[in-house]
């Protein structure tokens, strides 16, 4: 039944519409709502850097600041309190400015793996106004020269392995495992700097896109971005509760960037994964969890589906929040049974649009198969991709977002932002949804990944869930395959249990028991991997070619 609830607008301020208090559907608007309570933001034009937003909820929440550490190494235990960590940024960002001569509006590129450096780093950039630039150290000098060229990155920071990788253009490079960053940190020479005027509007971060569908792309996100994500999560914490954060997620990843904000915003102790950790793989990040009783970790589907087979107990850990990549019913039910005390809280984003939806109770983490309920603040709808006509809960169509979190676009490139945004700011994410009866949201597929059978439209997503639940199936990914009558027709790559039997024939009839006829797999083929990001996205584009090369190796 609709009736008038408080909610949100991008500014933070409530106001009242007839919405349903079940879905959060408006009819006035054709869009849902968020159903979680509205959280004010500071106007948005009123300066404020996020750095800024940040150390003045530090200073609200108690006259001093926290006891327990800010920061601490998972491999070595190296902490850094939270007066150093406030003492190391203001040196630092002095020091930017009047040592290594950045200014308002530069774009800093950070190839640097995870160290207690990184979120100094990242909060004294975004003090002074310059643009921070993260990516990954794993990247080829190639890719390094293409993600600098894309964002106009003028300085970079590096470390020694990472720093040969750099294109020879940039005018300043520092590396933080040098004498000359240390030096920095600890600088007293830069005197009273006045308040730099940063405004919400301007850029914090560039970020990149996972390239998993398409050209990589460079989107710029605002400080008002995070100051929106931030307060949510802020609105949310228990207020004498000391929480200890695993950080699985990597520093450049949007999640990782995020949750590294976040941790210190809230005056939570985060656990860095740094690459001591990271070589040991799953069994390295869950014996860090025990050892220091952290009651919450970030985690990709790889990594809890990787902890349901280790031998430990997680006495303290309380929560797990889950993103990246759909995650199966059957890995989070034998996740549930494995540690019945954890709520595993799976939420839904992107790097053109934030935090879209997430969980944030043991009764939504009840909800399986969903992606939580729309944050607060937050604006969607649900339009059809062939008539782009709004449609209300229950029905599939391509996501649509706004609100405070979303980018402001993509970095030079005007033909992507007229595709992405349309006229009233909504963004389109390419991605399928719908929300159901109780307002949560599902995530189905990306809509460029639909397989055309005949007249129907097939999501892959959909099948690799159903392939999932089969015991015999260790891991699986569905892609289009030519077909002269049918245009294409759904194929499966498999992966089986070690030493199982399973055929190809048993494969199809019991999928084909779960589908309609037309979503039935008609093709087969056994391999011994899936190719996928660190997040656990599965690199689709690299589907073909990864099949034929394991077609070849069994000629």
């Amino acid at each position: 039944m609709a009736a008038p609830i408080s909610v949100a607008n991008a500014d933070g301020e409530s106001s009242s519409y007839p919405v349903d208090a079940r879905t959060g559907y408006c009819t006035a608007t054709t869009s849902f709502r968020s159903l979680r309570p509205p959280v004010p933001l500071p106007p948005a034009d009123v300066p404020l850097s996020f750095t800024e937003f940040t150390f003045s909820l530090l200073r609200s929440s108690s006259s001093l600041l926290p006891a327990h550490p800010a920061l601490v190494d998972a491999a070595t235990g190296e902490t850094v309190s939270f007066p150093a960590f406030l003492s190391r940024v203001r040196a630092l960002a002095g020091a930017l400015r009047s040592r290594v001569g950045l200014r308002r509006g530069d774009v800093a590129f950070v190839l640097v793996p995870a160290r207690l450096d990184v979120p100094v780093l990242y909060f004294a950039l975004l003090s002074i106004g310059a643009v921070v630039s993260p990516a990954s150290p794993a990247l080829t000098p190639a890719e390094v020269s293409h993600l600098v060229s894309l964002s106009g990155a003028s300085v970079a920071f590096a470390v020694t392995s990472t720093a040969a990788k750099l294109p020879a253009g940039l005018t300043t490079v520092v590396l933080l495992d040098s004498p000359h960053f240390r030096s920095l940190l600890t600088d007293s020479g830069q005197g009273e700097e006045e308040r730099l005027v940063v405004r919400q509007s301007e850029t914090a971060a560039i970020q990149y896109s996972s390239g998993t569908t398409g050209r990589v792309k460079a989107a710029a996100l605002p400080h008002r971005s995070f100051i929106a994500m931030v307060a949510g999560f802020h609105a949310l914490r228990a207020e004498a509760k000391i929480t200890r954060t695993l950080l699985c997620a990597p520093m450049f990843h949007s999640m990782g960037f995020l949750f590294v904000l976040q941790g210190v915003a809230l005056g939570a102790t985060t656990l860095v994964v740094t690459e001591a950790v990271a070589r040991a793989g799953i069994r390295g990040m869950v014996e860090a969890a025990e050892h220091w009783a952290v009651t919450d970790m970030t985690a990709s589907p790889p990594v809890v589906l990787g902890m349901t087979r280790e031998r430990c107990r997680l006495a303290a850990l309380e929560r797990i929040t889950c993103g990246g990549a759909p995650l199966p019913t059957a890995a989070i039910e034998r996740f549930r049974r494995r540690f019945p005390h954890v709520h595993l809280c799976m939420g839904y984003g992107s790097t053109e649009a934030g935090g879209i939806s997430r969980m944030i109770s043991q009764e939504e983490c009840n909800h399986l198969g969903s992606a939580g309920r729309v944050t607060e603040n937050l604006e969607v709808k649900i339009v059809c991709h062939v008539t782009g006509k709004p449609l209300p809960a229950g029905h599939q169509g391509e996501l649509w977002v706004r609100g405070p979190s979303i980018m402001t676009g993509y970095v030079g490139d005007n033909e992507a932002n007229a595709t992405t945004f349309d006229s009233e700011g909504w963004l389109k994410t390419g991605d399928l949804c719908y929300i159901d009866q109780d307002g949560f949201l599902f995530v189905v597929d990306r809509l460029k990944e639909l397989i055309k059978y005949k007249a129907y439209q097939v999501p892959p997503a959909e099948l690799e869930l159903v392939l999932h639940s089969l015991p015999q199936i260790v891991d699986a990914a569905v892609m289009p395959y030519p077909h002269e009558e049918a245009g294409q027709i759904p194929i499966a790559l498999v992966v089986k249990q070690p030493g199982s039997k399973l055929t190809e024939a048993e494969v199809m009839y019991n999928v084909a028991k779960q589908v309609a006829p037309y979503k039935k797999i008609r093709k087969v083929v056994f391999v011994d991997s899936i190719p996928k990001s660190p997040s656990g996205k599965i690199l689709r584009r690299e589907l073909v070619n990864h099949l034929r090369l394991c077609e070849l190796s069994r000629l």
